[in-house]
């Protein structure tokens, strides 16, 4: 039988994990001279409460039922979040703990949005903390998708389940078996992204950090000008190739690796992908040509190529204010918000699939009015999808919009305006990072809004990277019941 106890070692381990992650920074501290010992402190109290996790909660034999399965998938976020935050609060910087914590939480959910000012001037180390913790978020959204989430039927996700038992007894054996191969992948990833970022100008420091908020699309800079400051096509074209590198499903990755060498070529929502980029490539081109945008041909291309796979992912960088381009172009990326990558990747939003199924689901009720007693098929990626699935995905989205309203209304009474109200929550809920308009916008950040609000968004993020449901089911008392 199940117990809390496996969910509890399990947090344990991953405090460690977390723990040993901080050593990284505080060897920049001694680097860069840095007269602070906030991360060293930090490892050490995350360490100490993760070995106790770990030996209070020792069993036999661990196993994970549904239910544990549930109540780890949020609070592992949860207290990485809140351990995550002790290098801010104990650091030379001044931070709030509300501040620390949003910073935190957006970091393990890879949002990408910041409440530090001045990028520039900020420690070394606090910079390459933010990067580490959402490379490891999306190495932990990557692992629970794959593994967790469809195991719990959230949102349809279940069309993506592993090959082999399906129990959730099994859920620990094929978690370290698949995460295995998708770590070595991803890791591989992050290097090869950093060489590349090294070889076209970046510092060392500056290529590592950002390649890891690269490969999670993150969007986490080193820069307040993010990948502008760079002022390099090469590095705005290498970061958008690894972008759509960390947006395709991590699955394909593992089922390549497997032998299925046209898997890239084959998958229905890679695809989907690949045609929405282009296509919204497309719109904003036009869109740039028709106001008359400084540059060139290829400038435009670039341009609106970048953008819109940094919003669309999710990332978050920025090479100039798209908020001035006039106010389809915030319409549009507001959109693009929404929609996200693909699921099972690093990518967030909706997901590519779901806007799938809910065109599938459309055409077959047209198709119904047309033949009223025609049997209709439903496929998907070849497979069979059956009615339950795509009311599933239904429900998600619509549960979704309404979180997203809920969090817009919550965070205009905390006093934001209309426009920073309802792009906050999506890109909270999406987990973008930057918003719309002056304060929140590519050139602002979210110092200067109401801790009120900062919670909001914290709450927001958490359930937009979980696909709310394994979030929201917590709240419900037959969830706790036998």
């Amino acid at each position: 039988m199940a117990t809390n106890k496996t969910v509890f070692f399990m947090i344990g381990v991953l405090l460690v994990v977390l723990g040993v992650s901080m050593i990284a920074p505080y060897a920049i501290q001694l680097i860069y001279n840095e007269k602070s010992h906030s991360f060293i402190s930090s490892a050490f109290v995350t360490i100490f409460i993760g070995i106790l996790f770990v030996l209070a909660n020792l069993e036999k034999e661990f196993k994970l039922s549904l239910r544990q399965t549930f109540l780890f998938s949020t609070l592992a976020w949860l207290m990485v979040a809140i351990f995550g935050s002790l290098p801010f609060i104990l650091s030379p910087k001044e931070f709030s703990f509300s501040e620390a914590f949003f910073e935190s939480m957006s970091g393990i959910t890879t949002t990408g949005a910041t409440i530090i000012t001045n990028l520039d001037s900020s420690p070394k180390s606090i910079l390459l903390w933010r990067a580490i913790m959402q490379w490891l978020g999306g190495i932990g959204i990557i692992v629970m998708a794959i593994t967790i989430l469809p195991l719990l039927k959230v949102g349809g996700m279940q069309l993506f389940k592993m090959e082999g038992p399906d129990t959730t007894e099994k859920i620990l054996p094929r978690t370290i078996e698949v995460a295995t191969i998708i770590i070595s992948t991803y890791f591989s990833l992050t290097i090869l992204c950093g060489l590349f970022y090294w070889l076209f100008g970046m510092s060392i420091f500056d290529s590592v950090s950002h390649a890891m908020t690269t490969i999670a699309t993150g969007g986490f800079s080193t820069h307040n000008d993010s990948i502008g400051f760079f002022k390099s096509s090469n590095i705005e074209i290498i970061a958008s190739i690894f972008i759509v590198l960390g947006s395709i499903p991590f699955i394909s990755y593992l089922k390549f690796i497997r032998g299925n060498k046209k898997i890239f070529f084959e998958d229905f929502q890679i695809k989907g992908l690949v045609y929405l980029i282009l296509f919204s490539v497309l719109i904003m081109f036009t869109y740039l040509i028709s106001i008359n945008y400084e540059g060139s041909i290829l400038d435009k291309i670039r341009i609106s190529s970048f953008n819109v796979i940094s919003i669309l992912s999710g990332t978050g960088y920025v090479t100039d204010d798209f908020g001035l381009w006039g106010k389809f172009s915030l319409i549009f990326f507001l959109f693009l918000m929404f929609v996200g990558g693909c699921a099972g990747s690093t990518a967030c939003g909706i997901k590519i699939f779901r806007l799938q199924m809910l065109f599938i689901f459309l055409k077959n009720q047209i198709k119904k009015l047309i033949y009223p007693n025609s049997i209709i098929i439903s496929k998907y990626n070849n497979q069979k999808i059956s009615d339950s699935f795509i009311n599933s995905v239904i429900i998600f989205i619509f549960s979704f919009l309404f979180i997203f309203l809920i969090i817009a209304m919550l965070l205009s009474i905390s006093g934001l305006d209309f426009l920073t109200a309802i792009s906050g929550a999506a890109s909270a809920i999406s987990n973008v990072g930057p918003g719309l308009g002056e304060m929140i916008g590519p050139n602002g950040n979210y110092k200067a809004i109401p801790d009120l609000s900062k919670w909001v968004l914290s709450i927001g993020m958490l359930l937009g990277r979980l696909e709310l449901f394994a979030v929201l089911v917590l709240f419900f008392p037959s969830f706790w019941r036998n």
